[in-house]
């Protein structure tokens, strides 16, 4: 085990982030970005390398062994991300381990729902499935007019998404557009060109270039976007 560069944070808290790859390595950099202490992980020399020099805190260890863990001190941050989904083996290993030394956050990446179930299994309280569920943002933007597209997952049905807005209601406010009460969507904003994003109100009126933010169940935000 060796530590690339600095010390390890000294603030209880923050959040570490075990397996350097495209995800995990995007995830440790947006968070620094949020102000989070971050501890990146990473068993692979050169690619603590590479990241020594991008992150403030990483080091060089076996996630899967339980006294490196300690060492290092990831028993002392709030929240740990375990991004090794493309080896099963190892993703099980680490979050049983975070386990055993007492992290009781454990957020873990998974690349099946047979992997999901033995993560959750072994004491991972959250699990994702980062490519799954780009692979399926990317394909709503593909086969509609949507610009952007968020999906929730779960027993919530709600999707958020950024997309124009019907011809027959061009130039008209929320109000007298009646979007709700035709597509059962919320406008929770609206972007006009060269103006700043506001929130969506009774009176914000809709030129017929603007950009508008919507919410809805998955089925009233995709009937929507086919409307624009």
């Amino acid at each position: 085990m060796s530590d690339r560069k600095h010390t390890r944070p000294t603030v209880r808290g923050g959040v570490v982030v075990i397996g350097l790859g495209r995800f995990g390595s995007r995830l440790a950099e947006s968070l620094e970005h949020l102000g989070q202490e971050v501890l990146a992980i990473d068993d692979d020399p050169e690619i603590v390398q590479h990241w020594s020099q991008r992150l403030t805190y990483v080091v060089q260890a076996d996630s899967t062994d339980n006294l490196a863990l300690q060492q290092i001190g990831v028993p002392d941050f709030q929240r740990v991300v375990v991004s090794i989904g493309s080896d099963v083996e190892a993703s099980v290993l680490t979050v049983l381990a975070l386990v055993e030394i007492g992290v009781g956050d454990i957020w873990a990446t998974a690349s099946s729902r047979k992997h999901e179930k033995i993560l959750s299994s072994v004491g991972a309280r959250h699990v994702v499935y980062p490519e799954a569920a780009m692979g399926e943002r990317v394909a709503h933007l593909i086969t509609s007019n949507m610009l952007d597209y968020i999906e929730f997952d779960g027993d919530l049905g709600i999707a958020i998404a950024k997309t124009r807005i019907p011809a027959e209601v061009a130039g008209r406010t929320l109000a007298e557009s009646g979007l709700r009460r035709r597509y059962g969507v919320t406008v929770v904003g609206v972007k006009r060109p060269g103006e700043a994003f506001e929130y969506g109100a009774p009176d914000s009126r809709i030129p017929p270039d603007a950009l508008v933010i919507v919410a809805g169940t998955i089925d009233q935000v995709r009937r929507f976007a086919a409307a624009t």
